[in-house]
């Protein structure tokens, strides 16, 4: 029995694989004009009509993409988040990194637009001032950093934050309507011009998260075998934080504030496939892209003329998913 563990985990990793491809050809296919899967192939192909080469090559597909990305990035900052901070409660929405994102993009939108350009770096830097904020709110002389006192200084920070995002929408609340679907988490209206952006970044991002998988483990096993392993704790905290902070900045910076990801995936990855990362960090990564492109899919759909954005589908649905583990005893 103990031997098949490892081919029933790496099975479930290529079922969800499996189930990504679908997902992806169900969702180019769903839209006001509704194409069946055989459709789907044959315009990929390039054997549809010129209307449906049209609407998949230059609304659905970029978006399906986009969505694979971003749901990706912010799983896969979540993952690292709850390494660091020894809970599985942790993620880039809970712990202030996408409200100090979501800032410093939304005064670049609000206050100089003509300085759009700047919108990834500024993400970058204001989820790095939040998580800096967090970090020095948390460090104590004695004793360091400990995952409690980070957490509850990421719930401060988040507060903070959220105020300023509410402040800037009210002061600038004529301008408002430009950046509304931005700040509830929307898809709509990217083009693949977005995803060559955040293709790059995104594989910069994955590429270190997956060189961290070591440092993961060892901060999953605890301080003491760190400590045992003669690792430096702080250093590993830190490393791992930069990486998390960088997916969650990139990801805000294109769709806005999509909560619950972070949470959600890295949890559920845990359940099917254990709390080893060499694992979870990759079937998080694909869970991730499954989950947000669900997401967004059920959005545009479900409600259809009108379309519901992402973000608040996975509030809807991460909510009570939150206060289930909660109840549970996750935290």
């Amino acid at each position: 029995m103990t031997q098949n563990i490892p081919n029933r985990k790496a099975a479930l990793l290529v079922t969800a694989c499996v189930m990504l491809v679908v997902a992806v050809l169900l969702s180019i296919g769903l839209g006001s004009v509704r194409l069946t899967l055989a459709e789907t192939i044959e315009t990929i192909l390039g054997h549809g009509d010129a209307a449906s080469q049209t609407i998949l090559w230059d609304i659905r597909i970029p978006r399906v993409f986009l969505a694979l990305l971003i749901g990706a990035n912010l799983a896969a900052s979540g993952a690292l988040l709850q390494a660091v901070m020894q809970n599985p409660l942790a993620d880039p929405g809970l712990t202030g990194v996408s409200s100090g994102a979501a800032v410093t993009v939304l005064f670049i939108m609000l206050v100089m637009p003509d300085y759009s350009y700047l919108i990834p770096l500024a993400a970058i830097i204001g989820g790095g001032v939040a998580a800096g904020m967090v970090y020095s709110m948390a460090w104590k002389k004695q004793g360091g950093l400990t995952p409690v006192r980070i957490i509850l200084s990421g719930v401060a920070v988040n507060a903070v934050f959220g105020g300023a995002i509410g402040l800037l929408s009210i002061l600038y609340s004529d301008k408002l309507p430009g950046a509304l679907q931005w700040m509830n988490g929307s898809l709509s209206g990217k083009g693949m011009g977005d995803v060559m952006v955040m293709l790059p970044y995104s594989i910069v991002g994955w590429i270190a998260a997956l060189l961290s998988i070591r440092q993961a483990n060892i901060l999953r096993l605890g301080e003491q075998v760190a400590h045992n392993l003669g690792q430096n704790l702080h250093r590993l905290r830190l490393s791992l934080s930069i990486i998390a902070v960088y997916l969650a900045a990139v990801s805000v910076s294109t769709v806005g504030l999509v909560g619950f990801i972070g949470l959600v995936v890295p949890h559920m990855a845990r359940m099917l496939v254990g709390s080893d990362y060499r694992l979870g960090l990759p079937f998080s990564l694909v869970l991730g892209s499954l989950v947000l492109l669900v997401a967004d899919s059920f959005g545009r759909t479900v409600f259809a003329p009108l379309e519901i954005p992402a973000g608040i589908v996975m509030a809807i649905v991460g909510g009570p998913y939150f206060l289930y583990l909660m109840r549970k005893g996750g935290m």
